[in-house]
């Protein structure tokens, strides 16, 4: 089958997702398509960027408006155009997920964990607080703990800042531990993560996108519109598990573990789509002073270096 078939497969079963969650999906455009190049986007190059996934403008509107009150973007009006961007909040929030998502190796694990304390939050703060570390892939030690074995102790206190909550929570950092004993921490890893769900979602993703990159390989008709369209469909769905993914040391994980696939996958199929993407999308993004420009030298680092 053609590329382009098997794209607007992809096509047709995001439009049939209930519900069509557009905020995801413009989360997913500022990290992968317009924070390379500009702090702000205009209004319409959304509404262009989404019309292609069954999103209309009036959802992009109502989508927009609740990330900003989610401290997510912020609106900058000028005439009848509005432009968006990121929040210093959420450029940071930005910063560590997506690192994490464009990562190709699992850097070394000393044995350390961060240990975030949030039994000393009124309910409401304390559910947010953990909705935000869930997102940048925290497991839960307990109720009232969440851990990560790689997160920073710094970064999440300069976040728990940002969230208003720096005197009422507190993080610690272990000591490293040791690895050549890991019975109990692979019982604590199986009750804080969900790694049979997470497998399971990277094997989904592994079957979903395996044959439109085979159908490139082989019979790669797509325009430019539509490598954007893939690539940003392909960003979409990696980072909604990828962000679940801890990046646990091999001894800490099940046998064969479908992440590492999934990453392959991920960055061959980006490898093959992103210079006709960013031909298209050179052409059709705009700020205040035109067209956005050309990605920084940072974007090519992406997945271990682009070629």
């Amino acid at each position: 089958m053609s590329a382009h078939k098997e794209l607007n497969i992809l096509l047709e079963e995001f439009k049939k997702q209930r519900p069509l969650r557009a905020g995801s999906l413009i989360i997913s455009l500022f990290g992968d398509a317009i924070t390379p190049r500009s702090e702000k986007v205009w209004l319409g190059s959304l509404f262009q960027l989404l019309a292609p996934f069954g999103i209309n403008e009036r959802l992009v509107r109502t989508s927009v408006y609740r990330l900003v009150n989610e401290n997510w973007l912020e609106a900058d009006k000028q005439g009848r155009r509005s432009y968006y961007r990121l929040t210093h909040s959420g450029a940071k929030r930005f910063e560590n997920a997506f690192e994490h998502v464009y990562q190709m190796t699992t850097p070394h694990w000393h044995g350390s964990w961060c240990l975030v304390f949030l039994n000393q939050l009124d309910n409401e703060k304390r559910k947010q607080v953990r909705d935000e570390l869930q997102w940048l892939s925290f497991g839960a030690l307990g109720n009232d703990v969440m851990l990560h074995p790689r997160m920073n102790r710094l970064d999440i206190l300069a976040l728990l800042k940002d969230w208003q909550c720096q005197q009422d929570a507190f993080v610690l950092q272990t000591e490293t531990l040791s690895e050549k004993s890991p019975q109990a921490l692979y019982k604590q890893v199986s009750e804080s993560w969900n790694l049979n769900q997470l497998a399971a979602r990277y094997h989904t993703f592994i079957l979903t996108f395996n044959p439109l990159l085979d159908s490139i390989k082989t019979n790669m008709d797509l325009s430019n519109e539509e490598c954007h369209l893939a690539r940003t469909l392909l960003i979409h769905e990696y980072r909604k598990i990828v962000l679940k993914d801890p990046q646990l040391p091999d001894p800490l994980l099940p046998t064969h573990w479908e992440g590492y696939l999934a990453r392959q996958l991920c960055r061959s199929l980006y490898q093959a789509l992103y210079i006709k993407a960013e031909i298209w999308l050179d052409q059709n993004l705009e700020n205040e002073e035109g067209q956005l420009p050309p990605v920084d030298d940072t974007f090519y680092l992406r997945f271990g270096g682009l070629t």
